[in-house]
């Protein structure tokens, strides 16, 4: 994929490759391969969901954008900038543009500092002076988030999970960031409070211009959030399109296998659906299938899906697959006898 030039943020070949020890010496004896060659681009303003089993590698991929980690190869570009192997102090003044919002509001938040003190912190570590003081600037941020600005001097401990969630998404918008990464923001909440948080996030979004990538593993929310969504199987993008195509047309056999999983409120609607039932566990990043990864459990799978890798190509405007049989498919974009995609 070409470096879009209204992107935010580009991606490019993402690696992150953790070496496996053996022995007195520390010697490598494999790697576990947890992002494996990732291309995306996000485009200002939009929010793209980021879904997959659990171990495909979505929370390392965060983690890579933000620079939390170290990436193996590859290159990440914020605003035109290539940060993939910057230094943690050039990364310092960048860190006000690009924040991160935590799966867990339990141990995200230090348990012996006020509201105050954690939302403040930002403030403080980047030096920024605020026109009427710290204070009266977080009790304006907790506001925004719904909660109670007389909570300033409160503990986290005093507070519900949804309130502590709303605590860390005021501390990630205390220096007006342009990107977000939400890594799975809702997952550790009662389905009460879920919604009211993904509300939160869109009307903050439209109020402050903010470009989201949301990780989850729950379609349904992904669904309500997402502009496009990218799917991951086993360290690598199987199926990237617009919310709206990816939903109701999949390609990839295992992103109609995860939408065959929501739950749908609609009895006579469920009872119609195919229900596909996936053979077989997630293979190991230690030592992932050759070609095509999810081979081992498709039920398309043919020769050549063990032996040639598919690109991820586009098969309709916007819609990219790495799949040599895909479903839902324009006729033209596959070619029958070899199951290969050619050009659309």
């Amino acid at each position: 994929m070409s470096e879009s030039p209204e992107a935010l943020l580009s991606v490019q070949g993402l690696e992150k490759h953790f070496p496996i020890t053996k022995g007195l010496f520390r010697r490598q004896v494999g790697a576990v391969k947890a992002v494996d060659g990732l291309t995306f681009d996000v485009v200002k303003g939009e929010t793209l969901g980021l879904v997959g089993e659990s171990g495909c590698g979505k929370t390392t991929t965060g983690r890579l954008i933000t620079r939390l980690l170290e990436p193996t190869g590859g290159k990440i570009v914020f605003e035109g900038r290539d940060i993939s192997h910057m230094s943690q102090g050039d990364l310092r003044p960048l860190r006000r543009d690009m924040q991160m919002i935590f799966q867990d509001p339990y141990s995200s938040l230090n348990p012996r500092h006020t509201v105050g003190a954690i939302v403040g912190a930002p403030f403080r570590i980047q030096g920024v002076q605020t026109e009427h003081g710290t204070k009266k600037a977080v009790q304006d941020i907790l506001e925004l988030v719904g909660l109670n600005p007389e909570h300033y001097n409160r503990y986290p401990h005093e507070f519900s999970g949804g309130q502590r969630q709303r605590i860390g998404i005021a501390r990630t918008l205390a220096l007006k960031p342009k990107l977000i990464i939400a890594d799975e923001p809702v997952s550790a909440l009662d389905v009460s409070i879920q919604a009211q948080v993904v509300n939160l996030l869109e009307d903050l979004q439209n109020e402050l211009d903010l470009t989201y990538v949301v990780i989850a593993h729950d379609l349904s929310v992904v669904r309500h959030i997402s502009d496009r969504v990218a799917v991951m199987y086993l360290g690598k993008i199987v199926e990237i399109a617009d919310r709206k195509n990816l939903y109701e047309s999949p390609m990839h056999p295992y992103t109609t296998a995860l939408l065959s999983a929501v739950p749908v409120p609609d009895v006579k609607r469920r009872n119609a659906r195919e229900r596909i039932r996936l053979q077989g566990d997630v293979p190991s990043p230690i030592n992932p299938p050759p070609a095509c990864r999810f081979h081992t459990r498709c039920w398309k799978a043919q020769e050549i899906c063990k032996t040639v890798e598919p690109p991820l190509a586009e098969l309709a405007t916007g819609h990219q697959v790495a799949c040599h049989f895909p479903e839902n498919a324009p006729t033209d974009a596959v070619s029958g006898d070899t199951g290969t995609t050619v050009p659309a």
